[in-house]
């Protein structure tokens, strides 16, 4: 077996403990080689197992290709028609990344309800401003959040929000298993009414031909107008001018994105100048455990690979998850 590792922003060194990890798992017989994206071509004729990104060009080089770990957790760079359509598995973080992913959630979040960035902007000048500030401030006890997609992602940020003393309830395309915090997941169809009730609305999907610009006029339009949006999974989710037009119109309070509907989001887009935006530029995903919980499944997945079982994280590549 013939299997590439190739570093990325998730996995920036992969070092020689975990190449003989890896050379553990897959038996003796193995060839296990770190290269770069770049480099990656001059291995791929005969390589079966991949850990990284594998463009189109790379797919094409690599017919002997049986599976593919993805070094993100959202995998539409992988799903274009070829690799979509053909017999690779795909497996990815899925499941692994929530954590961080809620905790970045909160944070904007509070940026926003306890006026952390005006403050901040504000410097010394904020003493004279007291009066303001707390007219803004907002407590989340008693505030319902809604979450769409509840997943890996949805359930971290229900513990927090129930935590915080939120009532959580949740939408999810499958029939998945409820939680303590939320007694009943909802199916798409209660999207709107969602929307309606929620104080704080997350976003916690993947991105898929389904959920691509799921948040546009009419969604906005259904939520509060003292509602705050959130999003730290996929920008793409929400269609941008349709935000912005939203915001000015104070048909809601206000957003927190880690992600935009273009990155990196351009100077000219209106959401860089509003008062009521916190944006960061896409590092929800980072975490001092990511690259390790990612290299253990991938190491894990390289025995159940041996022995015939399956795989964990496996994406459903028509359905995108």
């Amino acid at each position: 077996m013939k299997i590439l590792l190739i570093p990325a922003l998730t996995i920036p060194d992969i070092t020689a403990e975990d190449v003989a990890r890896v050379r553990a798992a897959a038996g003796s017989d193995a060839e296990v080689i770190v290269t770069t994206q770049t480099e990656a071509f001059a291995h791929a004729e005969d390589a079966e197992v991949i850990l990284g990104g594998v463009p189109h060009a790379l797919f094409q080089a690599a017919p002997k290709l049986r599976w593919v770990q993805a070094t993100s957790s959202g995998v539409d760079a992988y799903l274009y028609p070829e690799f979509r359509n053909s017999q690779v598995e795909l497996t990815s973080e899925k499941g692994l990344v929530g954590e961080h992913l809620a905790d970045h959630a909160f944070g904007l979040l509070l940026m926003l309800t306890r006026q952390l960035t005006t403050a901040y902007k504000l410097g010394p000048d904020a003493w004279n401003h007291r009066p303001q500030l707390r007219r803004q401030q907002i407590e989340l006890s008693g505030l319902t959040m809604g979450i769409i997609g509840f997943g890996g992602t949805g359930r971290a940020v229900a513990r927090r929000a129930h935590a915080f003393g939120m009532r959580c309830q949740a939408i999810d395309r499958d029939p998945v298993l409820t939680s303590p915090e939320v007694s009943e997941v909802q199916r798409p169809e209660f999207f709107a009414d969602l929307l309606a009730t929620s104080d704080v609305v997350a976003i916690c999907c993947p991105l898929t031909p389904e959920t691509r610009g799921l948040f546009n006029r009419e969604a906005f339009r259904n939520m509060k107008p003292s509602a705050f949006l959130v999003n730290v999974t996929r920008g793409e989710v929400i269609v941008e001018d349709d935000l912005v037009a939203a915001l000015q119109a104070q048909q809601i309070r206000g957003a927190a994105l880690d992600v935009a509907p273009r990155e990196p989001l351009p100077p000219d887009s209106a959401l860089w100048d509003m008062p009521n935006v916190v944006m960061t530029p896409h590092t929800a995903g980072a975490s001092q455990y990511r690259a390790a919980r990612n290299m253990d499944r991938f190491v894990r997945n390289i025995e159940h690979l041996r022995q015939n079982e399956p795989l964990e994280g496996v994406i459903n590549k028509q359905l995108g998850y």
